[in-house]
């Protein structure tokens, strides 16, 4: 199935750089052997992209603890500050209280099962090709109402 138009982010050219950033990261990730027989990788790398200036909220290319706790607060998981210490430097590999593209991206691509994947992955946008759960079907999903 075609995932849904997403709609354009805000902000618009503030982003520019910042994107054009992300993009050159993508590319290195295209060509990276490590990765080469990964599945729909450039679809995988826009939404990464995409979700990753989502929550870049202090726009240095990196996101901070306070940006962390704002995306679990919006998913409706709120953490405390020592769990989303514990987070970031899982995702970090405990070298940075930040998360930069690169580790973001290794996250969602990487076999291991971090709190941020899972996050995504609960947030429905990472593997839309992945069979849903058993139990009842979510209500905002209109395309499976019969």
């Amino acid at each position: 199935a075609m995932a849904a138009p997403r709609r354009p982010s805000g902000g618009g050219l503030r982003r520019a750089p910042q994107d054009g950033r992300l993009e050159e990261i993508n590319k290195e990730f295209l060509s990276d052997p490590k990765f080469s027989n990964e599945k729909d990788l450039e679809e995988k790398l826009a939404v990464f992209k995409e979700k990753y200036m989502e929550f870049d909220l202090n726009n240095q290319g990196e996101i901070e603890l306070m940006s962390v706790k704002r995306m679990m607060e919006k998913l409706g998981a709120p953490k405390t500050h020592l769990e989303l210490k514990k987070m970031i430097s899982e995702v970090t590999g405990g070298v940075s209280d930040t998360i930069s593209y690169q580790d973001f991206v290794n996250v969602m691509l990487g076999k291991r099962s971090a709190v941020l994947k899972l996050v995504m992955m609960f947030e429905g946008k990472a593997n839309e090709s992945n069979p849903k759960p058993s139990g009842p079907p979510p209500e905002r999903d209109i395309a499976s109402l019969p």
